[in-house]
């Protein structure tokens, strides 16, 4: 038996990166998934690739929301698991230099998304009675920030933050709420706004003491473990997986 069998999870930016990363590791563990994304053509030819439902969505609306629960409800009577993994960035480069269009993107598909998903999904949880486990990827920039990507950082900061404070307001109705901080990620879409300019890199890898950047299968493994039900005990937690930079 695999350590999601018979639960239903919503993977928001799963069509590639660490989201395709963890659709992978819930369907091999047993879970149904309905793969998220705004990108028609990448969410639909992973959701093909990997036979689970597509739901096109803007996680920054409310009605792509609830358009999303419906088609999960639909397609498997139920919703077990949200991870909200969806993100994004504005290029490293100093604050004078950042636009209010980069602020209110990062503030958005960052924190925003959280928010409509906590207040469409959580009423449908607490009214099945089940329980449900969200987990909120953030970053290790909102445990150990640094210039250059400031508002980025505070926007992690404050998902870390929330998670904590739903943690606590919905622990009655048995929905855990979970956050996982990733270093940054080498070979996502993000990478090179993350490090500046590609010759960054070596240098940022420096500090990690494991050497290296978060793999879709660091971030994958963890989510599974923490959405498990060995993980029950487990609510408002911030995990690094960053192989020692935030120590």
């Amino acid at each position: 038996m695999g350590r999601l069998d018979g639960k239903v999870a919503i993977i928001t930016g799963g069509g590639q990166g660490f989201g395709k990363g963890i659709v992978e590791k819930f369907l091999a563990e047993g879970a149904k998934v309905v793969i998220v994304d705004f990108v028609e053509k990448v969410g639909a030819a992973a959701a093909k690739e990997l036979k689970c439902e597509f739901a096109l969505c803007d996680v920054t609306k409310s009605a792509d929301w609830e358009a999303t629960l419906k088609k999960t409800i639909d397609a498997y009577g139920k919703i077990d698991i949200v991870i909200n993994n969806a993100g994004t960035t504005y290029r490293n480069q100093s604050n004078n230099d950042v636009t209010e269009k980069d602020f209110d993107l990062v503030m958005n598909v960052n924190v925003k998304s959280i928010f409509h998903s906590v207040n469409v999904i959580v009423p449908a949880m607490q009214k099945a009675g089940n329980g449900g486990v969200f987990v909120n990827i953030a970053s290790t920039a909102g445990i150990r920030p640094r210039p250059g990507l400031i508002w980025y950082n505070a926007s992690k900061a404050a998902v870390i933050n929330a998670t904590k404070c739903l943690a606590v307001e919905y622990a009655k109705d048995n929905i855990r709420m979970l956050s996982v901080c990733p270093v940054v990620g080498l070979g996502t879409g993000l990478t090179d706004l993350f490090l500046g300019k590609p010759e960054n890199e070596k240098v940022f890898m420096s500090t990690v003491p494991l050497g290296r950047g978060t793999k879709p299968r660091d971030v994958a493994n963890t989510c599974c473990f923490l959405a498990s039900d060995e993980a029950d005990f487990l609510t408002g937690n911030a995990v690094e997986v960053d192989g020692g930079r935030c120590v």
